[in-house]
């Protein structure tokens, strides 16, 4: 009885929960709820893709079980002499050539709308080092040409955790995006090979040093959305974790004022220092 009460429960609360899965779990085995268009293109492909092949599979498993089923050598004993058949070979490839082009229409579209640059309203550009990420917004320099919101992100340590935070992704200064925005981010590095990577967003974006690779973002919802470095980089590739808080407009707007003026006061107290 207490199992079946435990099992009910269990279900009860799968079925009835609003919460999003918005970073990796213990014994997760499907994707991270999405947050863009492009992550739920990339799962609806996945989920088409796997239907298919589960069909694919099952069909071959079938003749593969029936053939060694009926041409068992007690059933038949008496081997065939066939060794070339026209009809069979056009078949097996003729049908996987054409169920792969019909795949490549979705797979194809899919590609070039993660490709697709829109006139975006927020630009950010991340730069990867060994071993934390540094941001820049570069739409709120100041009068100089001089950028006005600039900071760096480490990962908080072990000890430092406060109730309720997450182990090896949480940062001092998360990137702070607005949704139902377009946004475009400027990846790069400063030494060696990163990769920015966010599973929610449908984002996973190399960081070469002297190059600029761009992707496009359309955040649909608010959330915190947590990814890493996917690129092997050296030894605490594993401490350099990505933290992104998605927030509405109006928060937005706040954090930008508020950053720009602790920026100002931070320069004119210094100025005032130095002179």
């Amino acid at each position: 009885m207490s199992y079946f009460f435990y099992l009910c429960l269990t279900l009860s609360f799968i079925f009835s929960n609003n919460c999003f899965c918005d970073y990796a779990n213990r014994l997760q085995i499907s994707f991270q709820d999405p947050a863009t268009p492009v992550m739920e293109g990339i799962i609806v492909l996945h989920h088409d893709l796997l239907f298919v092949l589960t069909i694919i599979g099952a069909t071959v498993s079938w003749i593969l079980f029936r053939t060694a089923f009926l041409f068992h050598h007690k059933r038949n004993p008496n081997p065939s002499k066939m060794s070339h058949g026209t009809t069979i070979e056009v078949i097996w490839t003729v049908t996987p050539s054409i169920i792969l082009m019909i795949l490549a229409v979705p797979s194809f579209a899919l590609l070039y709308s993660m490709d697709e640059i829109i006139d975006p309203s927020v630009t950010v550009k991340v730069i990867g080092h060994q071993w934390f990420w540094s941001y820049e917004y570069s739409d709120y320099s100041n009068e100089n040409n001089e950028k006005s919101i600039a900071f760096d992100s480490y990962m908080i340590t072990e000890e430092d955790l406060e109730q309720g935070q997450l182990r090896l992704l949480e940062v001092d200064n998360p990137v702070v995006l607005p949704v139902k925005t377009h946004v475009r981010v400027l990846v790069t590095s400063a030494d060696v090979l990163h990769c920015w990577a966010v599973p929610s967003l449908g984002v996973k974006i190399d960081a070469c040093p002297g190059r600029l690779n761009q992707i496009s973002l359309f955040i649909k919802r608010e959330g915190t959305f947590y990814g890493q470095c996917s690129e092997l980089c050296g030894i605490n590739h594993g401490f350099m974790p990505i933290m992104v808080d998605c927030v509405s407009i109006e928060r937005y707007i706040k954090w930008v004022f508020f950053q720009i003026e602790s920026e100002t006061w931070l320069t004119n107290r210094i100025n005032l220092i130095k002179n």
